[in-house]
């Protein structure tokens, strides 16, 4: 089960997150820091891919098909938004 309210506090953004997605290998900073939240130019680099989840915030993305803890990864800096 994953928060639905995660909340970047390096950029102060929403993580969105897309069910059955993937991003594109290609991604990289600028393309999350120009086109977030708009879901029509992120469309660009999302890869469709059954049973697997893309988070994004401005300026940190992952791709996960498999349980995953987040909170192990030191470069992220998503907490929970509170519900």
């Amino acid at each position: 089960r994953t928060c639905d309210q995660l909340r970047c506090t390096a950029c102060d953004f929403r993580v969105s997150l897309f069910n059955d997605y993937i991003w594109d290998q290609s991604c990289d900073y600028l393309f999350f820091r120009n086109n977030m939240p708009e879901l029509s130019k992120l469309r660009a680099k999302m890869i469709k891919r059954k049973g697997a989840r893309a988070y994004a915030c401005q300026c940190s993305w992952r791709s996960i098909d498999e349980l995953t803890d987040l909170q192990t990864d030191q470069q992220l800096r998503w907490v929970c938004g509170k519900h």
